[in-house]
This record gives structure tokens, C-alpha cells and sequence, in this order.
């Protein structure tokens, strides 16, 4: 079944808050200092919890998603922020002419967490971030590799041995629709699934696309436990193993999470 933050908008909120806080900020100022003035734009932000510790610190965020009701609870749950004037969430595509127009070169860091997999067209959306990055902008990513246990996002499988079942994912389309509609998953589900399956991405195809892209990649980190796993199940978050790490075949499959930043050369 579905763990209860897909369905809890004000958990996965939390959760998003904590693991920004505690993770993914610490892992991006290593390379980029965040001060007050910061200018931080999160796409597919979501409810919005990734923002708030970057807000906190006095950064000047913007945040975005093509989900309406996501962005609703956004305004819902950052509305002492919003009304600040230093946190702005919005309905939008960063592709289209008015937000171009806005923020081009605008940026000190882009947000990109849990949302690289799911977007269609990534060897153009890639390069595009360019447009909206100050010159020495960086852009973090963090998504779970394409080949690891959960990287096709069954978790939000509604019938319980597919929303448990790893790697199956993994099978030819055709096997993998059949498998699903065998266990009864409605259209919505399997429609949803179908979508990350093509645009599920690898570490080596990421790292192929931002070199190509004119990007440099300024510090990763591999995860065998991703650090969200910390809020949802209690789990320590661990880094890949050195040794493992250096043999794609096992990386690939054991790697639950990747940190990136990249910077424009």
C-alpha cells in the first residue's frame, strides 16, 4: 500500500523541511555559501518544504510547480512566508516566456529534488537551466538512480505486493503494464508509473547530459541509504561504500539516492 506521506500533505511537508535542513543544504554549502540574499529557485517544489530552510537563512526563494493543488498547500503552509515578500510559489513552467523574462540570469542555486526523474525531454531541460543560473550559479540535484530497488517509484502502487515488490521496474514495458493491471492498480496508477519508467534516469546517463550540457560537476554523493529514509522509516542515512561505488553494475543497484551540484563552466 501507499506509505501514508503520499496521501498526509502536512507530513510529507515535515519531512520535506527536515531533510532539506538536516541534508540537503548542508551537502550544497559545502560548495556554494548560503547567506542572506541567496536568490533560490525549487523546481517542482511541491508543498514547499525544501524552501523553508533556505528561507529561513534569509534567502530570497522562489518556488514552482505545474501541480495546482501542491502549489495551494504550499501557499496553505508557507503563508506567514509568502507574506514576507521573500518566498514566492507559483503555478508555473519555467519554459514559458514570462518566467523567462523574469529571472533570466537570476539565480545564485537551483532546486531540482525528487523531480529530475520525472521530466520528459532531459537532454534539453538540462542546458535550459543555464538561462536562469547567475554565472557562477550552481544547480543541486538529488533522485534516486534509475536502477535501484524502488527507482521506477512503485512505492505509490496502491496494491500491496507492488508497492513492495523491488526492481520490477526494471522489466520490459510491456510485462511491466501487464504485471500491474494484473494486480488490479487503477489507470491513474499505472499512468503515473508508465511516465517514470520513461523518464527514469541513471547516474551515468545524468552525468553524460550535464557534461554535454556544458555543466561541470561540482560534488557528488552516492547514497546506500537515502537520507529522506531517516524521516520516513527511521532509517540512518549511509553513503555508498568506496569500494562499491567503483563497480557500476553494483553501484547502479544499490544506490538508492544521488547528490549532485553542478556549476556552469
Amino acid at each position: 500500500m501507499a506509505l501514508e506521506h503520499h496521501s498526509n500533505h502536512k507530513l510529507r511537508f515535515n519531512q520535506q523541511v527536515d531533510n532539506a535542513r538536516d541534508y540537503v543544504l548542508p551537502f550544497i554549502g559545502t560548495t556554494l555559501p548560503i547567506i542572506p540574499g541567496t536568490r533560490v529557485l525549487e523546481i517542482g517544489c511541491g508543498e514547499g518544504g525544501v524552501l523553508k530552510p533556505f528561507y529561513d537563512l534569509g534567502c530570497e526563494c522562489v518556488g514552482v510547480d505545474l501541480d495546482q493543488p501542491r502549489i495551494d498547500l504550499a501557499e496553505e503552509f508557507l503563508a506567514a512566508e509568502i507574506a514576507s515578500g521573500n518566498m514566492k510559489v507559483m503555478n508555473q513552467n519555467v519554459f514559458d516566456d514570462a518566467f523567462r523574462a523574469a529571472y533570466t540570469g537570476y539565480f545564485d542555486l537551483i532546486i531540482l529534488k525528487d523531480v529530475i526523474e520525472h521530466i520528459h525531454g532531459q537532454e534539453v531541460f538540462i542546458p535550459y537551466l543555464k538561462t536562469l543560473l547567475k554565472p557562477q550559479g550552481q544547480v543541486f540535484f538529488g533522485f534516486p538512480p534509475w536502477y535501484m530497488p524502488f527507482g521506477g517509484h512503485q512505492q505509490i502502487a496502491q496494491k500491496k505486493w507492488t508497492s513492495k515488490l523491488p526492481y520490477y521496474h526494471l522489466l520490459p514495458m510491456g510485462i511491466f503494464k501487464w504485471l500491474l493491471k494484473a494486480a488490479g492498480e487503477n489507470k491513474h496508477t499505472i499512468d503515473t508509473l508508465v511516465d517514470v519508467k520513461e523518464t527514469g534516469i541513471s547516474i551515468e546517463r545524468f552525468e553524460r547530459i550535464c557534461i554535454r550540457s556544458g555543466f561541470q560537476i561540482v560534488k557528488k554523493q552516492w547514497f546506500l541509504i537515502n537520507p529522506i529514509y531517516q524521516h520516513k522509516f527511521g532509517l540512518k542515512p549511509r553513503k555508498q561504500n568506496f569500494l562499491f561505488g567503483a563497480i557500476p553494475f553494483v553501484r547502479n543497484f544499490l544506490t538508492t539516492c544521488a547528490y549532485y551540484t553542478i556549476q556552469r563552466d
